[in-house]
């Protein structure tokens, strides 16, 4: 094997039944995971190298398992060394959606009308046996905003302000989550596989959890990876609206997740860039924070909104956040 391939993989793939196959390394996300695509003849196959101690490749084979009993696309799992952190699953190809979608932009109104009602049928389903979405990871979530973007953007806020604010917009939501629904907490188009016939791949869910069902949706709809025009959330929104039975509140619960989410991806996106040396992502916050700034203008944000308004200054709010040097 080659330098800088994982420790045991020839033994690995010879006990798979896919010995002497050619490894391929594909681009990386922001973890520790890597992946490889193994060839063997007209054989594919996908290796995740999940090591530890940085990494676990359980909670990724427990919810693979979970979402294929309950009629989801996970892919199939071929083999694993959870020791090892080593993982080949069923290979979904190439046509993953944000880079499908670059190709064919006339496809955009069916292909994510394809991914609301995936959305839609995984919400029919009873919620997984995962860890609940609760109060304190909604606001461990939204603490990266003011433990990372603010220190880099030379800003002294008021965390306990921050705090309290998100428990007040949180408080009403907490109690529409149960019993919940399956959330993958991913979902977007670098993380949906275009497969024939139609049927969308789901890849990266291995931090699932059980709350709200606007969580993926928005996720899906507010995607800092991807521009999704107004209009076309708008009509996703209507049209997984119109399958479920939502409750009054759904869309003020939309925007208080969007907000959360929003804030946590400017505080990751600040983190990868000063920790970890992964610039790459900034150019993504813009995106992210025109987003955030929608759902802030929702009366169910008031008091983060009031929290941005005495905490950060105007020009900012009005730049897409600024530059994170």
């Amino acid at each position: 094997m080659s330098a800088g391939l994982p420790e045991g993989l020839d033994a690995f793939l010879e006990n798979a039944g896919w010995g002497g196959a050619a490894v391929e390394p594909l681009p990386g996300d922001a973890s520790f995971r890597r992946y490889f695509r193994i060839r063997s003849g007209a054989q594919c196959a996908m290796l995740m190298d999940a090591p530890p101690p940085h990494e676990d490749p359980g909670p990724f084979l427990h919810v693979c398992r979970w979402l294929a009993e309950h009629g989801m696309r996970a892919p199939a799992i071929h083999a694993q060394d959870t020791a090892r952190g080593l993982v080949l699953i069923e290979d979904f190809g190439s046509d993953r959606m944000r880079d499908w979608l670059d190709e064919h932009p006339q496809a955009e109104e069916e292909v994510y009308a394809r991914a609301v009602d995936a959305l839609v049928a995984l919400h029919r389903r009873p919620p997984g046996p995962f860890a609940p979405y609760d109060r304190a990871t909604y606001q461990r979530e939204a603490a990266l905003f003011v433990e990372w973007y603010c220190p880099a953007m030379g800003l002294s806020v008021s965390e306990g302000d921050w705090h309290a604010a998100w428990d007040a917009v949180l408080d009403p939501l907490l109690g529409r989550q149960s019993p919940g629904v399956t959330v993958l907490r991913d979902y977007h188009a670098e993380n949906i596989m275009l497969l024939p016939g139609g049927e969308q791949g789901l890849i990266d869910f291995q931090d699932a959890l059980v709350g709200h069902p606007a969580y993926d949706l928005v996720s899906l709809l507010q995607d800092a990876r991807r521009d999704v025009s107004p209009a076309l959330e708008r009509a996703m929104l209507d049209r997984y609206l119109a399958q479920v039975e939502a409750g009054p509140d759904f869309e003020a619960d939309y925007a208080r997740l969007g907000a959360q989410r929003n804030a946590k991806i400017v505080g990751i996106f600040a983190r990868l860039s000063l920790r970890d040396g992964k610039p790459r992502y900034l150019p993504m916050i813009p995106r992210v924070w025109a987003a955030m700034k929608r759902d802030l203008a929702h009366p169910a944000l008031g008091p983060v909104a009031e929290w941005f308004a005495a905490n950060i200054p105007q020009d900012l709010r009005d730049s897409g956040g600024g530059e994170i040097r």
